[in-house]
């Protein structure tokens, strides 16, 4: 695996198979995306996995966060969109696994990948997406 950027201590992989991405993902970055803090809220189980469901495009994103919510799930956050382009709604379970729902444009695209350095960890975004990210 290798480090999202110079001295990060995100890593990942594009090449596991099964997934289309596989990352090791520091408790403080992990705090910082769900709460808005390096600090983990010592009221809330320290994550012991993160997993995201990937799904068809944004409106999906928010329709099931609707559906987690009106079925008695807590979202750590409601469907957001990220600097990097990625529209995400997380939870925490009762035994520390953060849950995704996210559409990540560039993994519906087959091709050309770049950089982008955004809050967090290094991500990969396709250049057109690029220009219309954080909207």
């Amino acid at each position: 695996m290798a480090a999202a950027a110079p001295g990060d201590d995100y890593f990942f992989s594009e090449k596991v198979d099964g997934s289309k991405h596989f990352g090791v993902w520091p408790l403080a970055q992990a705090a910082q995306a769900c709460f808005g803090t390096s600090e983990w809220p010592a009221d809330r189980p320290a994550p012991q996995v993160s997993i995201e469901f990937e799904v068809e495009n944004e409106a999906a994103v928010e329709q099931s966060g609707q559906e987690l919510e009106s079925q008695g799930f807590k979202l750590i956050h409601r469907p957001r969109k990220e600097p990097w382009g990625q529209s995400i709604a997380r939870l925490l379970s009762d035994d520390g696994a953060i849950i995704g729902i996210s559409y990540t444009p560039w993994m519906h695209q087959a091709q050309g990948w770049r950089n982008f350095e955004g809050i967090g960890p290094a991500r990969r975004i396709k250049p057109q997406a690029r220009a219309g990210r954080g909207g």
